[in-house]
């Protein structure tokens, strides 16, 4: 079967079963004439880096709904973004949100460039990135390449190379596919297929709309590609989380640097995260043993917190970190390693 009509099949199955989602313009919207906003498109890609759609969802209704255009987020407080971004993770994420929409407020007069190549410099924007907001929002036919597109394709040619190794393979047979017309409907249909039908396990072949050109069905191997390298055990890291409050209700509190994991965001005091981690406590006090351990993963390693916990005297004057008053402090706001450490803690100061 010819690219065209590849590319023609998908975009038909695209038109009948797209997903519906709060940042995506239709197909058929689109084709009255409705475009898509960049803004949310752009919010949307760097939420769904490296995270589920169902994760994202509520996420992009808060944020659309407290700053509804890119003017606004790049007004608003660094710490109410980064209290609104807590919970999704990967935070320098968050950090490169408000440098980009502060670029584009005052650089491009608040609105977005349209090309591939411009969306590139701005902070936070890679190559994938650039690509799908300049297909989705801007119908450039830029290449859109994510893990559902590397499937898709992978099974569909019966590419046998593993990831990553693939991934220059994978991206050329995508641009292969992409059409001059619709581009970012075919950049949207093809993420679709991944997700709902081409899936990692038990594809749909059935119902595909490419089951019989598909070349790795064909060789009976299509639910075990794409093939991958074996990944490298994770190794685990250990520290001590500090869990202070005073005697009036208020929270001891830290905010990390900028620079390395959860950056900016709010946090309990504690050690560094090591192989046999030094104390460290913040503030001269009866620290003690909750009795209970906070267990993370992160993308490259484990992490195991010892919890210490301590009643604050009103005059405490902390080496690190500051208070947070009781009405002040949301547990919401923290990060999900953070949130743990305090659903741990709060049982032992009679919180819950």
């Amino acid at each position: 079967m010819r690219d065209a009509d590849l590319s023609g099949a998908i975009l038909e199955w695209y038109d009948l079963h797209a997903r519906v989602l709060p940042w995506r313009v239709g197909p058929a919207d689109r084709a009255a004439g409705v475009r898509p906003d960049p803004y949310r498109v752009w919010l949307s890609e760097i939420m769904l880096q490296q995270t589920t759609v169902a994760a994202v969802k509520d996420y992009f209704h808060r944020f659309t709904m407290r700053w509804p255009t890119v003017a606004e987020l790049a007004a608003a407080e660094d710490a109410e973004v980064m209290g609104e971004w807590a919970g999704l993770g990967y935070y320098a994420r968050a950090r490169n949100l408000l440098k980009c929409a502060r670029a584009v407020a005052a650089g491009h007069g608040g609105r977005f460039p349209t090309t591939r190549e411009a969306l590139i410099g701005l902070p936070g924007i890679g190559p994938y990135t650039a690509s799908a907001i300049a297909s989705i929002a801007f119908d450039e036919p830029a290449t859109v390449v994510d893990g559902n597109v590397e499937r898709v394709m992978a099974r569909l040619f019966h590419v046998e190379t593993p990831l990553p190794t693939a991934k220059p393979e994978l991206t050329a047979l995508a641009e292969r596919l992409t059409p001059r017309t619709r581009p970012g409907d075919h950049a949207q249909a093809v993420m679709d297929l991944g997700a709902t039908i081409c899936t990692p396990r038990s594809p749909a072949c059935g119902i595909c709309p490419l089951r019989d050109p598909c070349a790795g069905r064909a060789a009976g191997v299509q639910a075990e590609l794409p093939r991958k390298l074996p990944k490298k055990a994770k190794p685990t890291r250990r520290g001590i989380a500090y869990v202070g409050r005073r005697s009036d209700g208020a929270w001891l509190l830290e905010r990390r640097p900028d620079k390395g994991l959860l950056g900016g965001m709010l946090g309990w005091p504690g050690s560094d995260w090591g192989d046999d981690p030094a104390p460290a406590p913040p503030v001269q006090a009866d620290w003690r043993d909750a009795g209970a351990e906070v267990r993370h993963t992160f993308t490259h390693f484990h992490l195991v917190l010892s919890l210490r916990v301590a009643d604050l005297p009103e005059d405490a004057r902390p080496a690190r970190g500051e208070f947070v008053p009781h009405h002040a402090f949301r547990p919401s706001d923290l990060p999900t390693v953070m949130r743990k450490a305090y659903d741990l803690a709060a049982v032992t100061f009679g919180q819950v």
